[in-house]
């Protein structure tokens, strides 16, 4: 029971950070796609504005999934943590070269500063979600076995199920930031801009959508384990993603922009808890379980615990520092020579 309430409490995080984090990491994406300068302007001064407050806060999130993997699920962490160590490392680094890039790039006066610091931002805010995504499709395709890097250093994340994982990562935080960006340009009072990212939102919508359909034919050659899991007893949850999915759509075509967050957002969720439906009760597949790998009872109860009480403090911060800067949306105009 505790086990199972600790891995609930994690998979919460995990959901958080890809609805959050997630988004943020698209919104490097639409600034990669947003074109020169003077076309661009828009576009990466409604980014800036939009996730500039909160882009390091959402971090918390993997920090928090993170720790929780670490101190209930050790063995799994080792295992994850050693055989997945280069798309690991990529991602920390990743992480820490997005951050950085933002942050130089607003700093910048210059041009050509800008536009280096600008490609780093992108690049990176592409690429991180990527290996994030390869790592789930080695866990969930097998490919992690118990013990110390135990599995292939290459071939355990450089294999189809991890492709899959990483492109619909990509295209995933894509879709959410588009969806989150439409309604932010209305409430910066830019129909324009909004109707911009719409159109965005639906054609990177439509393509996840094609490239899922794929993913049936790469999970049933490549992951047979995750794919008799996800077509028994996750396919209820696969199904009201996919239903989310196509409404989400349709309210994008009537430009419902509050609803379609809602559904978006429900949509994403619903697919990282098909995941852990057609895994469990299974950590590291083919044969490693919650049982075998959680920790004592009575870290446990501490771990839970703890997390209650710091719950209290950061959940109520967390949600009135979205709230704050959902109020007034209404990027600065840029200063001669930006």
């Amino acid at each position: 029971m505790l086990a199972d309430a600790a891995l609930a409490v994690m998979w919460i995080g995990l959901t958080c950070y890809a609805l959050f984090g997630g988004a943020d990491f698209g919104a490097g994406l639409w600034d990669l796609l947003a074109g020169g300068v003077r076309r661009g302007q828009a576009p990466r001064r409604l980014i800036e504005h939009s996730i500039g407050p909160v882009w390091e806060a959402n971090h918390v999130w993997l920090i928090f999934v993170v720790v929780m993997l670490w101190t209930e699920f050790s063995p799994v962490f080792a295992a994850v943590m050693s055989t997945l160590y280069i798309p690991l490392t990529l991602t920390a680094l990743g992480i820490i070269a997005r951050g950085a890039a933002f942050a130089f790039r607003k700093a910048s006066s210059e041009v050509w500063q800008q536009r280096l610091f600008g490609g780093f931002f992108a690049l990176s805010s592409v690429v991180t979600p990527y290996f994030l995504g390869s790592v789930a499709g080695a866990v969930a395709s097998g490919r992690v076995p118990p013990g110390l890097a135990k599995g292939d250093l290459v071939t355990s994340w450089l294999n189809p199920t991890s492709a899959l994982g990483g492109v619909l990562a990509v295209l995933t935080c894509g879709y959410l930031a588009a969806v989150y960006l439409s309604g932010d340009a209305v409430r910066a009072g830019d129909p324009d801009l909004s109707a911009y990212f719409r159109r965005r939102a639906l054609v990177i919508g439509g393509v996840t959508g094609v490239v899922a359909l794929i993913g049936i034919v790469v999970l049933r050659a490549d992951a047979p384990g995750l794919f008799h899991g996800l077509t028994h007893r996750a396919l209820p949850l696969v199904g009201v993603s996919a239903v989310l999915g196509a409404v989400g759509l349709a309210l994008l075509l009537r430009a419902k922009l509050t609803l379609v967050r809602v559904t978006a957002a429900a949509a994403v969720a619903a697919i990282l808890w098909s995941w852990g439906a057609a895994q469990y009760p299974l950590m590291l597949p083919p044969s490693v379980t919650v049982a075998d790998s959680v920790s004592q009872p009575s870290v446990l109860v501490v771990t839970l615990a703890a997390l209650g009480v710091g719950a209290v403090l950061l959940v109520p911060s967390l949600l009135w520092l979205y709230a704050l800067f959902q109020l007034r949306l209404v990027p600065e105009q840029p200063q001669d020579g930006s």
